[in-house]
């Protein structure tokens, strides 16, 4: 008992403490869903690794889990990292919120779930099952009508923002209304509007750019396609015209694709996730791994974390895409949300009065 009552206030004092880190929060797989059921071990092996390597270097992480994956994801990672709240989908960073210093909630798109109506009726509903839980635990976040996807927008986090012309489609807007629409809701100044690398995908910013510091943006090289490069450097110098842009290596390959919807995020260092003191850069097994980890290294001050990401970049996403970023206030808030639902569990379970 003693050992047991030690444990508990171990996680409690774990979970009470001031937020300062990153809080990194994923998504298991849902039980409900059979679109992931090839990709369940894949999916949580990657999740786990990638949790791991977060608690290592200093930020914190939290999973949302299905009931039935609970205790294996608390035996890798400890209960103080888990709680139960199933998400309907594990791509994070698209249905919740985006800029953490500013947090927006985006009406989540259709061809995040497939495209058509059908498509914007599973978003929908994707969505709301994350509302319900950041509302229960009291998070401060704006609301906003406008669609755009948490993988089309790519912010510095400071006054700059990258998102692809797919905002302008969705919503039906010139860049002028778009950009007016955007410095009221997020009270920004610098923004630019690119052409994305794919059409009819997903069309997220994140695959083509990434800022590693507020005036430094790693853009994809784009060695099969200098048409679209020289295009992609020129709107990025024009909109933003103080900022430090570097090509990184980019040996994309789509030859393993897991739902062609969605191609592949394989060998796209620009889809690196990127906190105030650190980035967590996919590596995918192949040479060109210790060129991006050396490039990223050379043009910024932060610490660069290698994350294997090979066990899912074929399904479209990986490090950026499965995360959702949380800081000071909302961060405390979602924790201690996590330990009160972990005390209630106990309390039921008669370990704690």
């Amino acid at each position: 008992m003693k050992r047991c009552l030690k444990g508990i206030m171990g996680i409690m004092g774990m979970m009470m403490g001031p937020v300062a880190a990153e809080l990194i929060v994923l998504a298991s797989p849902s039980e409900q869903d059979t679109y992931y059921a090839d990709m369940q071990d894949g999916i949580m092996d990657f999740q786990i690794d990638y949790a791991k390597k977060i608690i290592k270097h200093g930020d914190q992480v939290l999973v949302l889990s299905s009931p039935s994956l609970y205790q294996e994801y608390v035996e890798a990672l400890g209960k103080q990292n888990v709680m139960i709240a199933p998400m309907l989908d594990i791509w994070m960073r698209d249905f919740t919120l985006v800029n953490p210093n500013k947090p927006v909630m985006f009406r989540y798109t259709a061809v995040g779930q497939g495209g058509g109506k059908e498509g914007q009726v599973q978003a929908d509903e994707v969505q709301d099952v994350f509302y319900q839980l950041v509302k229960q635990a009291g998070l401060d976040f704006t609301s906003s009508d406008w669609l755009d996807d948490g993988g089309n927008f790519v912010s510095d986090y400071a006054d700059s923002v990258v998102l692809s012309t797919k905002f302008l489609h969705d919503n039906q807007l010139t860049e002028q209304k778009a950009r007016q629409t955007l410095r009221q809701l997020l009270r920004i100044q610098n923004i630019a509007f690119i052409e994305a690398d794919e059409q009819g995908g997903l069309e997220h910013a994140d695959g083509v750019v990434s800022f590693v510091e507020p005036n430094t943006l790693l853009v994809n090289s784009y060695p099969d396609d200098p048409d679209y490069a020289k295009q992609l450097i020129m709107d990025l110098k024009q909109q933003l015209p103080k900022i430090k842009i570097v090509e990184i290596t980019t040996p994309y390959d789509g030859n393993d694709i897991y739902d062609k919807r969605f191609g592949s995020a394989c060998g796209l260092y620009t889809n690196m996730l990127v906190t105030p003191n650190r980035i967590y850069l996919p590596q995918f097994g192949i040479p060109q791994d210790k060129l991006a980890l050396a490039q990223v290294r050379d043009v910024t001050s932060k610490t660069v974390i290698p994350v294997s990401s090979s066990q899912v970049c074929h399904m479209g996403g990986g490090v950026r895409c499965m995360s959702l970023q949380l800081r000071g206030d909302n961060a405390q808030k979602l924790l201690d949300y996590a330990r009160s639902q972990s005390n209630d569990r106990l309390k039921q379970s008669g370990i704690v009065e």
